[in-house]
């Protein structure tokens, strides 16, 4: 993101929330930082950190219509945490609820998102989490875009994923409440981490499983209790997801494996990339932990002894194996949606955005004026326009360069939406140079456009200059928060 900071404001710090927990202790498992112990926010803080509680700044699944929302906050310092906002009387009693949060945000590990605060003001109740740039297991799992998750970072989600819930198992918090494929989340590395949330019900005397009843287990049904052996069951529903890349019931999966059809269980994305071996072993482990008796299911020890053995290639960085791009997550200022897309590199939602933002963020009326105003050439002049967004717009990006270039030698005055267009365009027929210099074009239009930092930063990290590309993200991220606080003036 650049120009308005130090070269070295892109450097992670020793206190930023959102870069691995480091250091950790001879074994690999605790970890110890000062700067993420546990505190209680004002809820003024915690309100500018996520502009009044704005839905933009919302992440979790539902929105606002969710019962309790996690929103995407900046804390002073530009550290990012995710918040979670309990739904109004969730938890009457304000120092059970400070109780109960500080003893979750005493548990410190490399598996476990870090709970590192909470707030409990007149009716408000609210956690505080390190963010996760990385998104949910059920976007990469479900809803992914450019690649299904390979089969051996499935099962390093699987792994660590025990490893969470062995330690919680250890430290005496047995009870995990509705883990589900949202409650995995993957750090700035790649690695997936559970959520701390999970370990807190969503209220005093509240429901610990909102999902549907197919993938809940039998003794809630039966009781309404949750017990450390429940959790072990719902780790078998995600067994089931990781083998499957759906949301299979239990007792559909279970039918398939007793007819002795468990390879039918697979996603057929993972062919040829895994032993046939290892693939039963994993379904066989989902179905121990899918008994319907309590007693007859593993615990948290059983399964990191049946889990760990299948990695194959642990020497691999996950964000390799996920197809992530490395440290352009680790941001020092919020990004927009157009700034997060293009630090992704995710094209398609750069494009979508580009096209439904149109000419607004030309300086007010004027261009849009231009276009007008003019008497002679103007219908030329507006019907290469139409023809050169009716390209960019159906994708076109041969004949959108094309009617681009043409209309900029015709306009008196420049426009930084059809140079940043014809930017992305170039991009997109793998002209990076050209790409970058019309980027820049469009910085010389609008000198504090954020969109035309982004671009730039979108070609020179196709060209390979990654650290450049880094700072233009700054810059761009820079010049958003700038336009938002004068916008909220």
């Amino acid at each position: 993101m650049g120009c308005l900071h130090s070269k070295t404001a892109n450097l992670p710090s020793s206190d930023d929330p959102s870069v691995p927990n480091k250091p950790e202790s001879v074994n690999g498992d605790q970890v110890d930082q000062e700067n993420q112990n546990f505190r209680e926010f004002e809820l003024n803080e915690l309100r500018k950190a996520t502009n009044g509680f704005s839905p933009i700044c919302i992440v979790s699944e539902g929105g606002e219509k969710a019962p309790n929302v996690v929103y995407r906050g900046k804390l002073e310092g530009n550290h990012l945490v995710a918040i979670k906002r309990f739904s109004r009387q969730s938890w009457p009693d304000a120092h059970q609820f400070v109780v109960e949060a500080t003893g979750v945000g005493k548990l410190r590990n490399k598996r476990l998102v870090s709970l590192i605060g909470c707030c409990a003001e007149g009716d408000e109740r609210l956690l505080v989490a390190e963010y996760m740039p990385n998104d949910t297991l059920s976007k990469h799992l479900f809803h992914w875009e450019k690649q299904p998750l390979p089969w051996e970072m499935r099962v390093r989600i699987a792994d660590y994923i025990a490893q969470a819930l062995d330690y919680c198992n250890n430290e005496n918090r047995k009870i995990y409440h509705d883990l589900n494929a949202y409650r995995i989340l993957f750090d700035d590395e790649g690695d997936p981490r559970l959520s701390t949330f999970g370990l807190m019900k969503n209220s005093r005397d509240g429901k610990s499983y909102s999902t549907n009843l197919a993938y809940t287990p039998p003794e809630f049904l039966r009781t309404g209790r949750v017990i450390p052996e429940s959790v072990i069951f719902s780790y078998g529903t995600i067994l089931l997801d990781l083998l499957s890349g759906k949301h299979i019931p239990p007792t559909h999966a279970l039918d398939i494996i007793r007819g002795k059809n468990a390879l039918l269980l697979m996603d057929s994305s993972l062919e040829g990339q895994y032993a046939s071996d290892d693939a039963t072993k994993l379904v066989e482990l989902a179905s121990k932990c899918l008994q319907s008796e309590a007693k007859d299911r593993p615990d948290t020890t059983f399964l990191l002894s049946a889990v760990a053995p299948l990695q194959k290639k642990d020497e691999v960085a996950s964000h390799v194996l996920m197809g992530l791009p490395k440290n352009t997550v680790i941001l020092p200022t919020m990004l927009s949606p157009l700034g997060k897309a293009c630090s992704k590199m995710d094209l398609a939602t750069v494009h979508d955005i580009l096209l439904k933002t149109g000419y607004r963020d030309e300086e007010g009326a004027e261009n849009e004026l231009s276009f007008q105003e003019w008497t002679q050439q103007v219908q030329e002049m507006l019907n290469t326009k139409k023809f050169g967004d009716i390209a960019f717009r159906d994708k076109d990006f041969k004949n959108s360069i094309e009617y681009y270039s043409k209309l900029v030698g015709m306009m008196p005055v420049p426009s930084a939406t059809v140079f940043a267009r014809r930017a992305f365009s170039y991009l997109m027929t793998d002209q990076q140079e050209l790409a970058l210099r019309d980027a820049m074009q469009a910085q010389v239009c609008i000198p504090e456009w954020p969109t035309a930092f982004y671009l730039q930063a979108l070609a020179l990290s196709k060209l390979g200059m990654e650290t450049d590309a880094q700072d233009m993200l700054n810059d761009g991220a820079a010049y958003d928060a700038k336009r938002q606080n004068s916008w909220r003036c």
